[in-house]
């Protein structure tokens, strides 16, 4: 992750609010646009981390949006095996990706 991200996990959108540019020595805040209290350097660098420590946190759910089947394949499990089938193949992504 970079400054850019850091700034959006903070809430400030990438048009409106600053531009970033890199030179070739990194990423770094060219102009700020925004009303709002520039973010200190220690800010955005705790935003990076929280950002990238929530998406870590996060890995499950990627995991199980991959494995589930589609939504028409579900419905017509459902349709031609009844709910508790379907149930049966959702409790199976959950087990095989559980919450941290």
């Amino acid at each position: 992750m970079n400054i850019a991200e850091g700034l959006i996990y903070l809430g400030f959108d990438p048009i409106k609010d600053f531009i970033c540019q890199d030179d070739g020595n990194g990423v770094y805040i060219r102009e700020w646009l925004s009303d709002k209290a520039q973010p200190t350097e220690a800010e955005i660098t705790q935003a990076i981390a929280d950002a990238e420590t929530e998406y870590t946190n996060t890995q499950y759910k990627r995991d199980r949006a991959d494995a589930y089947p589609s939504i028409a394949d579900q419905l017509d499990q459902i349709y031609h095996e009844g709910i508790d089938a379907w149930k049966e193949t959702i409790a199976a992504v959950k087990a095989e990706y559980p919450k941290p």
